[in-house]
């Protein structure tokens, strides 16, 4: 795929020196994984079919602008696994659009570069003068602004690999994810899957009831291209029934390596009436009771199972600095977090590993608490909620992800672990960072009062309530972040490069 010197140069370059050999970062791009974790969380775009990356296949994506909605088809040409491929667009918002993507050696051979090389012709409304003096640079500006961000996540994902793999060996593991469908639970699929691992989704279907109000997991979104062929224990994602509520049968899941146990009622999906309160605290209770019971009845059970809580366990302080020793607290968010950890207790009685993860507010522009909060700050109405001066303990998607790939391979780390960035903001910095990142105003307040009326007792522990929790078991096992400060997290979620450096 080396360029001729008939033809003419590209339109757009992108080239960074990667962390890690040429093989490991093609093997990145042609796994499971690699299309959801190139699609940059600011933008809109969903994954409608990608197909096993060929020469010929296809990868059809949904793209959203307000109420423009519009489908990009590409199609893959001159695969060379190992070396690169280029991607066309039968369909997109281009009038031409070619896209060679290069996976070349350095001198050094712990690292690799990356070349992304495109060909583009924006639509002919946008090449009339003098529309094209404006469009031409803005395309070109999104581009750069896509890239540095595919190249750094590119990057970063490399490293976190790189890292596993001398802390726990060269040999992939596979790992069981409950909530796979949710927004942790499928970038962590994702993640795993771009460094070689095999990941099984545990689905709710393997006993007759379900938690009330959920229907069953619904399919994930198609996965990215994959690799041809794969070692047995890095192939596509496979599906395993069980059921939080009862018995199942968890043999598929006896001698892997891990569980990561996501899954739990949206405790934010509305108001917290008898009824919603009940089926929030079952969900997380029983669920985690019936795993960690199948679990521990396998003749040879997962090595560690790594358990989701959350840092509302503290309740609400004023505290400068709470670590894992810190008792629960008062509210309904401590009392599930209690007995959610508690309910691990079959799974560490019978000689299982336990990670009791207390998770803070996970950072990403695709969903959760930034997801939710676009929308008031694109219009100009984002600020600080109540006094503003609440504890923010936070934790951006990546480091998330890299912090579970971290407890899995570290033995030594069992117990509670806060999985939260070690520097906790209070509620009005993180307005702010956000108001930052987003090019929005943040000083519209929502006052205690106005919270209270609108959501009751949800938004008195959501959002007028919290802690300054930080992460003493991680730092002390040697885990590396990132994003540490909730500016570089905000920066990264919304492609602001200059705010973390860039690599295009």
């Amino acid at each position: 795929m080396t360029r001729s010197t008939l033809e003419p140069p590209p339109d757009f370059v992108a080239e960074s020196t990667m962390p890690a050999p040429r093989e490991m970062l093609a093997a990145w791009h042609f796994a499971h994984g690699a299309l959801q974790r190139l699609l940059p969380p600011w933008q809109s775009v969903d994954v409608e079919s990608a197909e096993p990356l060929a020469d010929g296949s296809r990868t059809v994506l949904r793209l959203s602008a307000g109420p423009v909605r519009t489908r990009w088809v590409a199609v893959h040409e001159q695969v060379r696994p190992g070396h690169g491929f280029i991607d066309r667009a039968e369909r997109s918002p281009f009038a031409r659009w070619r896209h060679e993507h290069l996976f070349l050696d350095r001198t050094d051979p712990a690292q690799s570069q990356l070349v992304d090389r495109i060909r583009y012709a924006l639509p002919w409304p946008a090449r009339i003068p003098p529309i094209s003096m404006l469009a031409a640079p803005m395309a070109r500006a999104q581009l750069a602004r896509m890239f540095a961000f595919r190249h750094e996540r590119t990057a970063r994902d490399l490293r976190r690999h790189m890292e596993h793999r001398a802390r726990a060996g060269d040999r992939p593991i596979t790992v069981a994810v409950t909530g796979a469908t949710g927004l942790v639970g499928s970038a962590l699929c994702a993640f795993l899957e771009t460094g070689g691992h095999r990941v099984i989704r545990l689905v709710r279907g393997g006993g007759p009831s379900s938690l009330p109000g959920r229907p069953p997991s619904a399919p994930a979104a198609p996965p990215g291209p994959v690799t041809p062929p794969a070692p047995a224990t890095a192939g596509a994602l496979r599906d395993v029934p069980w059921n939080p509520r009862g018995e199942w049968d968890a043999s598929p899941l006896s001698g892997i390596d891990a569980v990561v146990h996501l899954a739990g009622e949206n405790i934010a999906a509305g108001r917290w009436t008898a009824a919603r309160k009940d089926a929030i605290l079952r969900s997380r209770e029983e669920g985690t009771r019936s795993l960690a019971r199948a679990l521990a009845s396998l003749a040879q059970p997962p090595r560690v199972l790594v358990s989701a809580s959350g840092v509302g366990y503290y309740g609400h302080s004023d505290a400068p600095a709470i670590d894992e020793s810190g008792a629960p607290g008062a509210g309904f968010l401590a009392e599930v977090a209690r007995r959610w950890e508690q309910a691990t207790e079959p799974a560490e009685a019978s000689g299982m590993r336990v990670v009791r993860l207390r998770i803070g507010v996970v950072v990403s522009a695709r969903g959760g608490v930034v997801g939710t909060l676009r929308t008031p700050f694109n219009l100009g109405a984002g600020g600080p909620v109540g006094s503003g001066r609440q504890g923010m303990s936070w934790i951006s998607l990546d480091d998330l992800l890299g912090a579970i790939l971290h407890v899995i391979g570290t033995p030594s780390l069992s117990g509670p672990v806060n999985a939260v960035a070690p520097h906790p903001v209070t509620q009005r910095d993180f307005a702010r960072a956000m108001g930052r990142a987003m090019w929005r105003p943040a000083f519209s307040p929502l006052p205690a009062f106005a919270v209270k009326l609108l959501f009751g007792e949800m938004g008195q522990e959501l959002l007028l309530s919290g802690q300054f929790a930080v992460p003493a078991a991680l730092a002390a096992s040697g885990f590396r972040f990132d994003s540490p400060r909730i500016g570089e997290a905000m920066a990264f979620e919304f492609g602001r490069a200059t705010a973390w450096g860039t690599r295009a």
